[in-house]
């Protein structure tokens, strides 16, 4: 009798582990799904929406439904695209057979892009950073240094006005940036928004 009772009350309790098992892989579907769908929707107000989703779904995790973190999240990976395409613009500089004009253009961008970094990371510096300060200066602050930022990135390929396969390969490294940070914008104007 005692033995039954306690295969009996083995068994119930595996279908209790079964269950919640199922039950909190189901939540956590729903949950990335929620996440997802958040990103989706949030991405769906900027001007490069595909972008700004595929640049971001693989951090729902991290961002969740948080307005806060997706705007973080959205100027983190600006940043580090940004550092990057100024790394291949120091190497494109080196390159070999560029005119004089070429060769001012390209110092012109690697400074604008090092500039454009540096706004970015004030920037990511003060999302992160707990509220010292008033949250509309902060947010107005960081807003000021996004869109100056964007405008050292249009800048870049400026200079290559006389030469059109340089300002294509120069664009074509840029672009990506410019509509990356144009996305950041867009959310961090989001988030400012619903904090007023």
């Amino acid at each position: 009798m005692e033995s039954s009772y306690s295969i009996n009350s083995l068994s119930h309790n595996f279908l209790l582990i079964i269950l919640l098992l199922l039950t909190s892989s189901i939540n956590l579907t729903t949950c990335k799904k929620t996440n997802v769908e958040f990103i989706r929707t949030s991405c769906g107000f900027t001007t490069y929406p595909t972008l700004c989703f595929n640049s971001l779904s693989r951090r729902a995790s991290v961002i969740q439904t948080s307005p806060k973190l997706l705007a973080q999240t959205a100027l983190s990976v600006t940043l580090d695209t940004t550092r990057t395409t100024s790394s291949s613009m120091v190497k494109l500089s080196k390159v070999h057979g560029m005119t004089p004009l070429e060769v001012a253009a390209m110092k012109d961008c690697i400074e604008v892009l090092s500039d454009s970094v540096y706004e970015l990371q004030r920037s990511l510096g003060e999302m992160i950073r707990p509220g010292s300060k008033k949250f509309r200066l902060v947010m107005s602050d960081i807003q000021t240094w996004v869109s100056s930022a964007l405008t050292d990135e249009d800048t870049c390929s400026e200079g290559f006005k006389n030469d059109p396969k340089m300002k294509s390969v120069v664009r074509g490294k840029i672009v990506n940036v410019a509509h990356l940070t144009s996305n950041a914008l867009a959310l961090i104007n989001s988030y400012a928004s619903l904090n007023r």
